[in-house]
């Protein structure tokens, strides 16, 4: 574990292998922890020939956390924003779009792969818009746009998704079920649900930190991100859509709107993946990846070719 002071706070990561190999920097989804880019899955894209970074976002993990703030009132978020007013949050995407290449700042990093899943997906694409000179190649997995006009996620989800859970350290048994059974609702059907793989996972989330509030806090950040078609349209790297088929959290109408927002980009649509990533998918989705980022390799020759 690795630990560095960014944008005045502190992020810790791990790195996968040879750091003097062109990086890919994974960014984790809503309130989880880097550890949802399971070992496996970074060794695996390590072993194509480049330095994978994997990093707890703010507020989660063992990087620093916004506790100290007010229990987010989803109600009054709600009133605030069909007001048309901005509500007042502890931190936005955008300053966790900062976080990540202040990492790169931290660890000497010019330019990177980046890859964001669900609200790491936002996050990544706030990078390429933001920071287009630090980006290599942007692959957006199981996120969206923005877009008001794209179906909403379902209010069953949602409800399952927010509802407060037991305290996993008083009641290990209770959060387990909870936890478990949104998972699987957002499970494709395409692969089998490995229960006793995800609970493990889930106690070794809950060993590094437990934070119930996070997930709300992250909620508001995302929903004041607001439209990012507009700074979608201005990506100019090699740039790869994956989503899930049967995802129910953003419908495949999300993924298809991300590829259309972005000039040049490309949609791999993942039959009985939802919004998850089962091992089975691991080497078609690292092939994406990996091919997104040689097109950049392909991008550059023609134009070390084309200069005088």
């Amino acid at each position: 574990m690795n630990r560095l002071n960014v944008n005045g706070i502190e992020l810790v990561y791990d790195s996968y292998g040879d750091e003097k190999h062109e990086t890919m920097l994974l960014i984790a989804g809503l309130a989880t922890q880097m550890l949802r880019w399971t070992t496996p899955f970074c060794e695996m894209l390590a072993a194509r020939g480049y330095r994978v970074i994997r990093f707890d976002n703010r507020d989660t993990g063992l990087s620093t956390h916004f506790s100290h703030h007010d229990t987010l009132d989803f109600e009054a978020l709600a009133r605030t924003l069909m007001s048309g007013q901005r509500p007042h949050i502890p931190y936005t995407l955008e300053d966790m779009s900062d976080d990540t290449v202040g990492l790169l700042d931290a660890l000497g990093i010019e330019k990177a792969h980046i890859v964001g899943r669900s609200m790491g997906g936002m996050i990544a694409q706030l990078v390429a818009s933001r920071y287009p000179e630090r980006v290599l190649s942007l692959t957006s997995i199981m996120s969206t746009t923005g877009n008001p006009e794209l179906p909403p996620t379902s209010p069953e989800v949602m409800a399952l998704m927010t509802r407060p859970a037991p305290n996993p350290r008083e009641h290990e048994a209770g959060y387990l079920a909870q936890s478990t059974a949104f998972a699987r609702q957002i499970a494709g059907t395409g692969y089998p649900f490995n229960e006793g793989e995800y609970h493990a996972m889930i106690r070794a989330e809950v060993r590094r930190a437990y934070d119930p509030g996070s997930i709300g806090r992250q909620i508001a950040a995302i929903a004041v991100s607001g439209d990012r078609r507009p700074q979608l349209a201005k990506i100019d790297v090699p740039t790869l859509v994956i989503h899930g088929a049967e995802d129910p959290m953003f419908v495949p109408a999300c993924g298809e709107d991300t590829a259309k927002a972005i000039l040049g980009s490309e949609l791999m649509v993942l039959e009985g993946m939802g919004h998850d990533l089962p091992e089975q998918l691991y080497e078609t989705v690292i092939d994406g990846i990996v091919q997104t980022a040689q097109r950049n390799k392909g991008i550059e020759t023609m134009n070390h070719r084309q200069k005088p």
